[in-house]
């Protein structure tokens, strides 16, 4: 009876261990980190709100991560990611607070990838919303999530350019990076005539 009990109480202590290490950290706690790791090294935070399911999404991280510049925003922003807005099924990959953290800054029609860019108190600087010329206020459909066209990456290097310290050598390989996430062209139709 006693070796019973026993069992019951190891296996009830380890499923309980493993429960809380799989546990995603709060949105709160993601901020708070990356914004005392920004303070501390006097960097701006990249803020990246994706989900697994999102193809734009892990072409940012891709591209964020690609070795011809990975050290550029490494040496110039703390980047933290927020899962939010993951399908039925995968709710527990949500960043629990993370969804109230994005309706902070937009709508959740505004897509993802969205991203912001923060100073070390957490004041935003700038987002992935860009508005028409003459537009005070974005739309959802103005973010521009993982940049890719001329348009879309010539708006980001714009944003860290007044964000960071990067120069414009750094500027233009980053360009260059992110216009390589723009889909091939599709080859014209042919007549049927």
């Amino acid at each position: 009876m006693k070796a019973k009990l026993l069992t019951s109480l190891l296996l009830i202590l380890i499923c309980g261990t493993s429960f809380a290490q799989s546990a995603s950290p709060s949105a709160d706690a993601v901020l708070n980190q990356a914004y005392a790791q920004a303070a501390k090294e006097n960097k701006k935070v990249i803020l990246i709100f994706h989900a697994s399911w999102c193809g734009w999404c892990k072409k940012m991280t891709a591209s964020l991560n690609d070795p011809a510049c990975k050290k550029m925003f490494d040496d110039h922003y703390v980047t933290a990611y927020l899962d939010v807005e993951e399908r039925k099924g995968q709710e527990n990959l949500n960043t629990p607070g993370g969804i109230e953290v994005l309706k902070k800054y937009t709508t959740e029609e505004s897509g993802l990838p969205f991203w912001l860019i923060l100073d070390a108190k957490g004041t935003k600087l700038a987002d992935s919303q860009m508005k028409p010329d003459g537009a005070t206020t974005a739309k959802p459909e103005d973010n521009v999530g993982c940049p890719a066209s001329e348009k879309e990456v010539t708006y980001f290097t714009s944003v860290l350019k007044a964000t960071s310290t990067l120069t414009d050598d750094d500027l233009a390989i980053i360009h260059k990076r992110f216009l390589l996430n723009q889909p091939p062209p599709q080859p014209a139709k042919a007549s049927t005539n």
